[in-house]
């Protein structure tokens, strides 16, 4: 199940944290990585963990030169590209009325004009492979409105939009397109905000806790995968039931 021995696939983000565990379970699926991140000590340690079926790249998602940089090694390394998890973002924690313009643009940046440089870059790869999966992540908050967010919701929703443009636009070149939305998950990104794991920590979700990076990227595998092969233009909420509305305790018998 979710195999992807022979496959090449690119992850952006993959220094630590999402990025980094699906870069794990990719490798322990069969595949090559190629990891990319701003963090390069991170970045080349997880490489270096991962061993000879990874590579690490330095890799600015905002820049078109990088993009291509990133593609070309790839291909050098392993001799196409397969795969390509959009996963590299920054996040917000502030009201509308009190968001700059200056940083409203810069979230804007990395996460959704990122994402649509990534996918257009790799596209011409893809096609010379005879096909591939790009996963995008989205998040909760591109299912729903999310207060503190409003560059960080606006770009999620405009991911998970840019997904579906793709799902319709290479479907018949045999490229997949799909978003995938967490909900909060336990990373070292989130502990240092307070987020704590285990049951009853987390009461906003039916599930009452938040997820675990392992349970996203096991969902990332699987869209990367041929298990995967007529799942286009899907949301893969992965978020503990929060996006199914407002959680009310249902006691059996009252």
């Amino acid at each position: 199940m979710n195999d992807l021995t022979g496959k090449t696939v690119i992850i952006t983000g993959g220094a630590r944290g999402l990025g980094a565990e699906a870069a794990r379970l990719a490798v322990a699926a069969g595949a090559n990585v190629v990891i990319t991140d701003v963090l390069e000590e991170d970045g080349l340690a997880t490489a270096a963990e991962l061993g000879e079926r990874a590579r690490f790249a330095r890799h600015d998602v905002t820049s078109e030169e990088d993009w291509q940089r990133v593609v070309d090694h790839a291909v050098a390394e392993f001799g196409a590209v397969h795969g390509l998890v959009n996963n590299a973002g920054i996040s917000t924690g502030t009201l509308l009325a009190d968001e700059s313009v200056a940083y409203f643009r810069k979230v804007l940046d990395v996460n959704l004009t990122g994402v649509f440089i990534g996918m257009k870059t790799v596209v011409p790869a893809m096609r010379a492979a005879g096909g591939g999966s790009i996963v995008n992540i989205s998040s909760a908050a591109g299912l729903m409105g999310l207060a503190l967010t409003a560059g960080y919701g606006a770009s999620k929703w405009g991911v998970r939009g840019l997904s579906k443009i793709g799902a319709v636009e290479l479907g018949t070149e045999r490229i997949r397109v799909n978003s995938v939305h967490p909900g909060m998950t336990y990373t070292p990104m989130t502990a240092a905000v307070g987020i704590q794991q285990g049951e009853g920590n987390y009461p906003n979700t039916p599930m009452a806790r938040v997820g675990e990076a392992p349970e996203i990227a096991t969902a990332v595998v699987y869209l990367l995968s041929d298990d995967a092969s007529y799942v286009t233009g899907a949301e893969l909420a992965v978020d503990g039931g929060w996006t199914t509305g407002p959680t009310v305790k249902y006691v059996m018998g009252q």
